[in-house]
């Protein structure tokens, strides 16, 4: 799945792709219907990489979606996706060459079987016809679709219109993925699949990902970095891992030996614990105790030895919520 540098110039009108920290630029988006502010001066920079687009029902996150794809003119304001900017006409051609996008809905077309789909979509990004076929069948294999390639899509289950879709996404081979909902409707088995594909896409493939999704453990799963907007505004953004980062001086500790001998150790180091059974520990490191060092200081003096210790980190939805919480609180 990998993009030779011709190819990708090729995309973006012979001109390089951008090699800046963010694959895309959002510069004061303004989208408006009547009175109604959909993006509201709306800016950030998407890192490279997968990144996560959350916020709350009708925060905006649909009418950007449509903006990124060149179906909706901002009132002001930018989006530039790889030096290509949605606004200007001669781009948007060249836009739809470089982003792959999978949609909620199936917006599938009737009549037809998976292959005809994959490969008539991959056509309509510019592939000639042998490559869009060729390309078409390697989609269907990536994607677990190989034994259904040639049945009608009406009988499709859920789970195999949601490949099917990501298959005819990922056709033209894009620099750029945008998912929307690419779990909505899906089973445990299938979710866990598709989160699968979608991390393997970033991991192994190096894609760009734009994630929409309501589902905040499957951001979490498959996501680096999260943008999170509401009233048409960015109120947070920044990568997972330090959004959800530790809490001061709270660890999850585990010990095999004496347990009895190292809550004695705890307590005479005047640590606050609590005890999660078969050697597992919550604990607060206090002020004259201020880093993990001191937990294997303490389980030797006790004879015990620490199988693991990891600080304790918020849940992105717990993020997510608060700074929901602090946006509006900060509105009122």
């Amino acid at each position: 799945m990998t993009r030779s540098a011709s190819e990708a110039r090729a995309d973006t009108g012979g001109r390089e792709p951008t090699n800046s920290a963010a694959v895309l630029s959002l510069r004061r988006l303004e989208v408006s219907f009547g009175k109604v502010r959909a993006l509201d001066g709306l800016s950030a920079e998407v890192p490279h990489g997968s990144v996560g687009l959350l916020g709350p029902n009708g925060a905006g996150k649909t009418t950007l979606i449509k903006v990124l794809l060149g179906l909706l003119s901002p009132n002001s304001g930018e989006a530039l996706l790889a030096g290509l900017n949605s606004k200007r006409n001669a781009d948007k051609i060249s836009l739809r060459r470089i982003v792959g996008y999978m949609p909620e809905s199936d917006c599938l077309i009737p009549g037809r079987t998976g292959i005809e789909l994959v490969s008539t979509l991959g056509r309509i990004t510019g592939l000639s016809a042998p490559d869009a076929m060729t390309r078409a069948h390697e989609m269907l294999d990536y994607v677990g679709l190989e034994d259904q390639r040639y049945r009608p899509l009406e009988q499709y289950s859920t789970g195999m219109k949601q490949r099917l879709k990501l298959a005819q996404a990922l056709v033209h081979d894009p620099l750029f993925l945008l998912l929307d909902e690419p779990t909505n409707g899906l089973d445990p088995k299938g979710r866990r699949h598709m989160l699968e594909l979608i991390a393997d896409l970033g991991s192994t493939h190096g894609k760009n990902i734009l994630l929409c999704s309501h589902l905040l453990p499957d951001v979490e799963k498959t996501c680096e970095h999260v943008i999170v907007i509401q009233h048409g505004r960015v109120i947070e953004s920044g990568s997972i891992a330090e959004l959800t980062r530790a809490e001061d001086g709270e660890l999850n500790v585990e010990i095999s030996g004496d347990e009895a001998a190292f809550e004695r150790e705890l307590e005479a180091a005047s640590l606050r614990f609590h005890a999660r059974g078969r050697g597992h520990y919550g604990l607060s490191l206090s002020s004259a105790l201020q880093d993990a060092d001191a937990v294997f200081s303490l389980a030797n003096r006790s004879g015990c030895s620490v199988v693991a210790v990891e600080p304790v980190r918020s849940s992105l939805e717990q993020v997510f919520l608060s700074v929901l919480h602090d946006a509006e609180e900060a509105k009122s």
